[in-house]
């Protein structure tokens, strides 16, 4: 018994020490007195330490430990895994690393993501979005976009250039506004909950493009040259990199330059005659200057030995003779201007290549650098702005909106879609706030602009369903007053351009993150590869060893806490967030275990075995949500009031992880899901999805005039103004709340229950019972102009339907 009690001690210890990551020495000599004082009661045989001592010092003793353990598994594993190609390399270096590489560690450190500064505007920034976008939101009619011009109009174009809106990542030395990345974001936001192609035609030149590029990799004369011009808008810059054969797979573009001489401004210059064919190019039909890129061949080795020099970016001026622009694509009837751009063997100097020749063929390594900023950025903040706009307008809606005597948000079925619009609207707020705050500390977040451009897209897409489902006709109709119908129809656009969602999940986010994000991966593979023999065994010892030290205290974590369901592990509030700061201590344990357990098992076929890769992306991904949005409730104060929309998005994020480990374990390679759902669930799945008390609350602050609900819609356009049916449906929301008890003084005095409609003839009735006074009678008749025309919908003539006719006679009337 004395033994076996040894034993168990021995086995706690030892687990303690491989769940606290205590070094393999210092584990050695504890294990050691822990051993000693066993033999001293009597309790330790001699058997017990010969098998420590065969296991402790080989492992202990580096010589030993490199020649005879490391160099064989340095030989294994160069025969498994394939050396990395240029590109893969290239998309690896590029970005770096921040909050995403602690969620795949296994062991989050909360205190580090809450040291983390909360994302704040300057007052010059804000001063941007209380006068020139505010200005630039009550110029905009989307319905005059969309169906009569088929573009802005000419006005919004020029105050768009003249205010500097298409240089805010370009510096102050050149004109340009050098706004944070917050910033941006909360602009794009407020543009993008008025209409979609303000909130496009703004983004894409602060995004990838000739702006972002030049400032990163631009020679002087290029940057003194191109970014004032850019700045005051005089260049309307474009970047063409997708070609009909090319689109996610970006490196397999098929446009191509041969560096060659000819004749430039009357002289025989070297250069290089480009031949292109891309297609969904935003911008492409206004734009002044095409930054384009293309795979360049030096079949004369006219720049040195190597004939084919790889993806290079280049700036073209559009009125350059063969430069082929000005037609255009027809997005899903959103009119930002999308085209075609082409070119057949038209010279150029090799000085318009980006940087110069010097940077001939690094064109990949430019792209996916300046991606992983741009896609954190433009994408995810439209979808956050779109869906803050709609998450009011339809809590609006839902309490004007009258059925069976009640307003419809009071009815349970209609609860439960407004929950998933309320809680997403806060997740994604949070979500785009975190993911700026890294670009601002000077991160190139990869991988997490990988997974904000994927869920919040995604979450876009299905929110706007949500909500097009709660307004019934109201969505359906379109005309002036439907403020849902555009942003319906441009959903799926978000959802295929940046890297298209299924691609994104099913490889990027995953692909990147498993060898990024992953403490060791990375460094096995650039020593086993290392041309310096000694140094690569070196740094593959440490690598490997730290490797198995960290998929061991994977295992004895993922084991404890799911023991224990988590409920003994750190967490750095007591409070109601308590509990999902401990299941994501569990969540994270697990990813890093069945990362390294996949990577095992199929080691270089699992960038193959995408529902693999994608399910470990989950993950990831929704741990990452979950962190944003407990990260956003700490910056705001910790506002009680807002925790049920911080319950909601946790519980929501949370159970979609545990859905894909699930599927994942079912689908595990080589059957050992079994045995890990014994670990990892070991008394089955302990999460619930939001129940149906947390979603009538989060219904209930979106129709309640509140500080929550002011902070969800945070920065959008809700002016009532003649151009914006948000803002004036609105004030009809405050109005009706105002006249609620009106209605019941009336209904009291009069001795019977009216309707709550026909709100002028309750007026009328007040007026005559004397009982109302001047203001209140006033209030109840414009509540009722409001109200019907909130639950009215557009109807046309039938020739206006005819946008082309409509276009040309308003032509026809200003000329």
């Amino acid at each position: 018994m004395t033994t076996l009690l040894w034993t168990l001690a021995m086995l706690f210890v030892l687990g303690a020490l491989t769940y606290l990551r205590v070094s393999l020495l210092t584990s050695s000599f504890i294990a050691a007195i822990v051993l000693t004082i066993g033999t001293a009661a009597e309790a330790v045989s001699p058997l017990t330490w010969i098998i420590f001592l065969v296991i402790a010092l080989p492992l202990n003793v580096s010589s030993f430990r490199k020649n005879f353990l490391t160099k064989p598994m340095l030989k294994m594993y160069r025969g498994i895994m394939p050396e990395m190609s240029s590109t893969e390399k290239e998309a690896i270096e590029a970005g770096t690393t921040w909050w995403d590489a602690d969620i795949f560690a296994g062991k989050p450190d909360w205190q580090k993501l809450h040291n983390y500064p909360a994302a704040r505007l300057t007052a010059e920034e804000q001063a941007f979005l209380d006068g020139p976008v505010e200005e630039v939101c009550k110029m905009l009619n989307q319905h005059q976009v969309s169906h009569e011009l088929g573009d802005l109009p000419q006005e919004i174009w020029q105050y768009l250039k003249d205010h500097g809106f298409f240089a805010m990542i370009i510096k102050k030395k050149y004109g340009g506004l050098e706004y944070s990345a917050y910033a941006q974001s909360r602009v794009l936001q407020k543009l993008a909950g008025v209409s979609s192609e303000l909130a496009s035609t703004v983004g894409v030149p602060n995004s990838l493009g000739p702006g972002e590029l030049l400032q990163h990799y631009g020679t002087p004369a290029q940057q003194d040259h191109y970014l004032p011009r850019l700045a005051k808008g005089l260049e309307v810059p474009c970047f063409a990199l997708t070609s009909p054969e090319a689109g996610s797979d970006a490196g397999a573009i098929p446009d191509f330059g041969i560096v060659c001489k000819g004749q430039w401004e009357g002289e025989e210059v070297l250069g290089m005659k480009l031949t292109w064919n891309k297609r969904y190019i935003t911008l492409a039909p206004v734009a002044t200057v095409l930054g384009l890129a293309f795979k360049l061949q030096d079949p004369d080795k006219l720049l040195g030995d190597k004939e084919e020099l790889g993806i290079t970016c280049a700036l073209i001026p559009t009125d350059i003779d063969g430069v082929e622009t000005g037609r255009r694509h027809f997005p899903l009837n959103c009119m930002f201007q999308n085209g075609p751009t082409r070119g057949n063997e038209v010279f150029v100097p090799l000085s318009f290549i980006i940087g110069g020749p010097e940077m001939a063929g690094q064109g990949w390594r430019m792209l996916v650098e300046c991606l992983s900023v741009g896609r954190g950025i433009t994408l995810p903040s439209n979808s956050a702005g779109g869906i803050k706009t709609a998450a009011v307008a339809t809590g609006a809606y839902a309490r004007i909106r009258r059925q069976f005597k009640l307003p419809i948000g009071k009815l349970e079925g209609i609860e439960e879609p407004m929950a998933r619009i309320g809680g997403n609207a806060y997740l994604m707020e949070a979500v785009t706030s975190l993911t700026t705050t890294g670009i601002d500390l000077g991160e190139k977040p990869s991988v997490i602009s990988a997974i904000v451009k994927f869920h919040l897209t995604d979450r876009m897409q299905k929110c706007i369903i949500d909500a097009m489902d709660i307004h019934g006709g109201k969505g359906v109709c379109l005309g002036p007053n439907n403020y849902l119908g555009r942003g319906y129809q441009a959903a799926p656009i978000a959802i295929t351009v940046e890297g298209a969602n299924i691609l994104t999940r099913s490889m990027i986010i995953y692909g990147q993150g498993a060898i990024r994000c992953h403490p060791y991966v990375l460094a096995e593979m650039e020593s086993a590869f290392d041309t310096d023999a000694e140094k690569g065994l070196n740094d593959f010892d440490a690598a490997i060893f730290g490797h198995i030290g960290f998929t061991a205290s994977n295992l004895v974590r993922s084991f404890w806490l799911g023991l224990t369901s988590s409920r003994f592990s750190n967490a750095p509030y007591s409070d109601k967030t308590k509990r999902y700061y401990q299941h994501m201590n569990r969540f994270s344990a697990n990813l890093a275990l069945l990362s390294d357990l996949a990577m095992a098992t199929l080691g270089g076929d699992l960038k193959r075995k995408e529902r693999i890769s994608a399910r470990l992306g989950d993950l990831l991904s929704q741990l990452y949500l979950s962190s944003a949005t407990l990260k956003r409730y700490q910056d705001e104060g910790r506002q009680t009031e807002d925790l049920a929309l911080v319950q909601w998005a946790v519980e929501d994020s949370l159970y979609k992880l545990q859905d894909s480990l699930d599927d994942l374990l079912d689908n595990f390679p080589m059957g050992l899901g079994r045995v890990l759902r014994v670990i990892m669930f070991p008394f089955g799945r302990p999460l619930k999805r939001p129940s149906d008390i947390l979603d009538h609350k989060v219904a209930k602050i979106m129709q309640t005039p509140c500080a929550s609900r002011d902070r969800l819609a945070k920065g959008q356009f809700l002016t009532a103004c003649e151009n914006n049916p948000v803002g004036i449906q609105e004030q009809t929301f405050k109005d009706i709340i105002a006249c609620e008890p009106l209605h019941d003084k009336v209904c009291k005095a009069a001795g019977k229950r009216l309707p709550f409609i026909w709100l002028d003839k309750v007026a009328a009735e007040g007026k005559g019972l004397g009982i109302l006074s001047e203001d209140e009678i006033s209030l109840l008749e414009r509540t009722e102009i409001g109200r019907m025309k909130s639950i009215n919908v557009d109807d046309f003539d039938p020739d206006e339907l005819k946008a082309m006719v409509v276009a040309k006679a308003k032509h026809e009337q200003a000329a």
